[in-house]
């Protein structure tokens, strides 16, 4: 053994060789942390500072409080006798802000079946209530005496009454048309 304390130097000094070494902060490896953060944190605000105002998106509308239901046979808007009707209907949409939507009877196309469905559209609250085919238009012609205050179209042939009107167009671009003319009046309010 060594003596007056070379024993204890060498052992401290053996100790500190493999200890990591610590540094007081401002070196390289900081510099460059404290750079890129703050670098991120100048583009956050930025970025939050340049974004533009939040619009509303382009797809969605402010829809007014009335509406026009369609009923229609199975085929629902895709038969060729819906369309045009939908078309208009849809153009009336554009132009008043009210909302449009349709029911298609589902099962037998009778007039006791779309009679059922054309209570649905009634307990809808629809401001006007559409129809296409023979089974809807049978129905709304039986219903219509019933539910006085709720304005009916036939789409096709039909009965007129206080409350019912009639589209006897056959083309399909004058169906649109005169579609669109009525559900816009009446969506006007």
């Amino acid at each position: 053994m060594l003596g007056g304390g070379v024993g204890q130097k060498l052992r401290a000094r053996a100790g500190r060789a493999g200890a990591p070494r610590w540094r007081l902060p401002g070196g390289r490896r900081t510099a460059v942390i404290a750079g890129s953060a703050l670098a991120l944190l100048v583009a956050s605000v930025v970025t939050w500072l340049v974004w533009p105002e939040g619009s509303p998106d382009p797809r969605a509308r402010v829809y007014r409080d009335v509406s026009a239901c369609l009923l229609t046979g199975s085929g629902g808007v895709n038969d060729p006798a819906a369309a045009p009707v939908w078309a208009g209907m849809q153009a009336a949409s554009l132009e008043t802000r009210g909302k449009v939507q349709y029911l298609e009877v589902d099962g037998p196309q009778t007039r006791e079946q779309a009679a059922t469905y054309l209570a649905t559209l009634v307990n809808s609250r629809c401001d006007l209530i559409l129809s296409v085919g023979d089974a809807a238009n049978g129905a709304v012609v039986a219903a219509a005496p019933t539910y006085t205050n709720v304005r009916f179209v036939l789409v096709g042939t039909g009965a007129r009454r206080d409350n019912v009107s009639v589209v006897e167009e056959q083309e399909p671009a004058a169906i649109s048309r005169t579609v669109e003319a009525l559900v816009a009046e009446a969506l006007k309010g």
